[in-house]
């Protein structure tokens, strides 16, 4: 990116829910940082070299996403960092969250250091790293999270192979906590989903699909939240898919346990009747799941139980989703889908605009613990510019990800991302 400019952004309806603010204004730019915000900013005052017309738009902090998998370093095939951050800038999203299942497995400094190199030289969006619980994810021995955070890696993960030692994950949780580190949880009981694809019930049964019981999350969560309680850790679940975890979630943080959680924007749209086609996108893990549940979720969401929203992105090549169902990889591009299907829910009425923006922004922020997802004067001049009635259809022609592996094709959607600005520049 070329080094950061003055922007002059006119009359857009500024949200920011970090800030409390809902209303039409005129914000500053320069030096990559945000300078000034007013009712009115003559262009005279200012060095802005660019001046932007948001009459009728919306301005928002950028998206920061919890989950995205840039396939970067070890399965370039699928995508790289450079595609996944071009697709990331141009979808609104500022900042992704790598988890460490990458290869090899962000378990030492080395690795971490890697991905920043691969990040300076390609990056558009900013990339920020979990680092490994234990040593190569394989659940035995714990990494050396210390050097991790010093790396620069804000939390640690074992990201979807669970630890069922429960001494190793109670010797994690402590060390964690020893040296403030949240740890980040996808919850899932191995012997419970044993390679599962969909969700165990009427539909799997029909379909003659292997089924994962909601309980596969469930008992885990329950596990994880005992040793939370006695040891005090800072624990996000991540990618919930049911009701029954959610209600776990809700009675933790009523007990006031630092619990937090987020589910993946895919999981509020599609249910287990959406593999009645045999349809291999919408083969993913945790698996789409009671009608119930996906309800559940809505009201988790618009109630702060589960405080962030994610794309949780798993690009593919296109033979990966070509096999019989349960022979496919899971997983979906979601980068592109993040903000659209987000403001759908603002149109359904399920969310309201600052409960949208909030699930996008300052409470992935919060949780990742880095200094963004707000437009505070002096925060870091990150934003998406949304234009709220232009109507458009995803298409996988237009798609800027490496993977075009999405059940959403040929969806219609009512907002569009009109600009994205990162670091104080606008991403063209």
């Amino acid at each position: 990116m070329n080094q950061p400019s003055g922007i002059l952004i006119k009359q857009g309806r500024l949200i920011d829910p970090a800030n409390q603010l809902d209303a039409v204004k005129d914000i500053y730019l320069e030096n990559g940082r945000v300078i000034a915000i007013d009712d009115h900013i003559e262009q005279s005052k200012t060095a802005a070299a660019e001046e932007i017309d948001a009459r009728g738009l919306i301005v928002m902090p950028g998206i920061i996403d919890l989950c995205a998998r840039v396939r970067e370093p070890g399965l370039e095939h699928k995508a790289t960092i450079k595609t996944e951050t071009i697709a990331a800038s141009k979808a609104g999203i500022t900042t992704l969250c790598c988890p460490p299942d990458t290869d090899p497995v962000i378990d030492e400094k080395a690795v971490v250091d890697l991905i920043n190199h691969g990040v300076k030289n390609a990056a558009h969006s900013h990339i920020v790293c979990l680092g490994a619980m234990t040593s190569k994810l394989k659940g035995e021995h714990l990494s050396e999270m210390a050097a991790l955070k010093a790396a620069g890696c804000v939390g640690i993960s074992n990201a979807s192979r669970p630890i069922t030692n429960t001494l190793v994950l109670r010797r994690a949780l402590e060390y964690a906590s020893s040296h403030d580190l949240t740890v980040f949880i996808e919850p899932n009981d191995p012997y419970l989903s044993n390679h599962g694809c969909a969700h165990e019930g009427a539909v799997a049964t029909r379909l003659g699909l292997p089924g994962i019981p909601d309980a596969a999350e469930s008992t885990v969560i329950a596990r994880d939240l005992e040793l939370i309680a006695e040891i005090g850790a800072r624990v996000h679940f991540g990618r919930i898919s049911s009701a029954r975890s959610i209600g776990l979630i809700e009675q933790a943080q009523k007990q006031g346990l630092k619990v937090t959680a987020d589910v993946a924007i895919h999981q509020l749209f599609l249910t287990e009747m959406d593999l009645s086609t045999y349809n291999s996108h919408c083969h993913v893990l945790p698996p789409f799941r009671e009608l119930r549940d996906r309800d559940a979720l809505r009201y988790a969401v618009a109630n702060g139980i589960v405080q962030a929203i994610c794309s949780d992105h798993q690009p593919h090549e296109e033979d990966a989703k070509l096999h019989p169902f349960p022979a496919t990889e899971p997983g979906i591009s979601g980068l592109e889908t993040l903000l659209p299907l987000t403001l759908k829910l603002v149109s359904e009425n399920i969310l309201s605009w600052q409960q949208a923006v909030t699930s996008l922004t300052i409470a992935p922020g919060k949780i990742l613990g880095i200094d963004k997802g707000h437009l505070s004067i002096g925060a870091v001049a990150d934003l998406a510019i949304i234009n709220p009635d232009k109507d458009w259809t995803l298409e996988a022609e237009t798609m800027k990800s490496q993977g075009k592996n999405t059940p959403f094709l040929g969806w219609h959607f009512q907002h569009q991302l009109a600009h994205t600005i990162i670091n104080g520049q606008l991403i063209r």
